[in-house]
């Protein structure tokens, strides 16, 4: 999926006669990667001038590559700031890393608790970039009994 073929693939969705959000066509992901400790080295904000130079993982490259080559759609989703976006862009294109869109100012910090109304997994990054499995793990989520 290209760049521009983002928008134009979505699906078209109604729920009680109103349309609501569209949706990724079955078997499509939309991953949403973090860079910085994740795809290469873990460089602050505070310190620009090192995210030229910084080193990427050649296991992320490959995967994500994989997915995008896959027809998944590949979003960056950086806590840089807007004004990191043209060096952030020059260094993941540099290296090769295919994406359909670059996303600026996550919040920092870690711990993050993403409520949506769309299905969201989450990976977290641990060393080692491959393709994904399916493991059982414990989550939380929202009661949505009527008790």
């Amino acid at each position: 999926m290209k760049k521009k073929e983002i928008n134009t693939d979505l699906k078209k969705k109604v729920e009680n006669g109103k349309i609501v959000s569209p949706v990724l066509p079955e078997g499509v992901k939309n991953y949403l990667i973090d860079i910085d400790g994740t795809i290469g080295d873990d460089i602050p904000n505070e310190e620009p001038e090192r995210m030229i130079t910084a080193k990427h993982y050649p296991d992320a490259l490959k995967t994500i590559n994989n997915w995008y080559k896959e027809g998944h759609i590949i979003c960056f989703f950086t806590s840089r700031i807007e004004s990191h976006r043209k060096v952030t862009e020059e260094w993941l294109n540099k290296r090769g890393f295919k994406f359909h869109s670059l996303l600026m100012g996550k919040p920092r910090g870690g711990n993050y608790h993403w409520i949506d109304n769309h299905l969201v997994k989450a990976t977290r990054y641990n060393g080692k970039f491959t393709d994904l499995i399916e493991k059982e793990v414990k989550i939380e989520v929202f009661d949505d009994s009527d008790n």
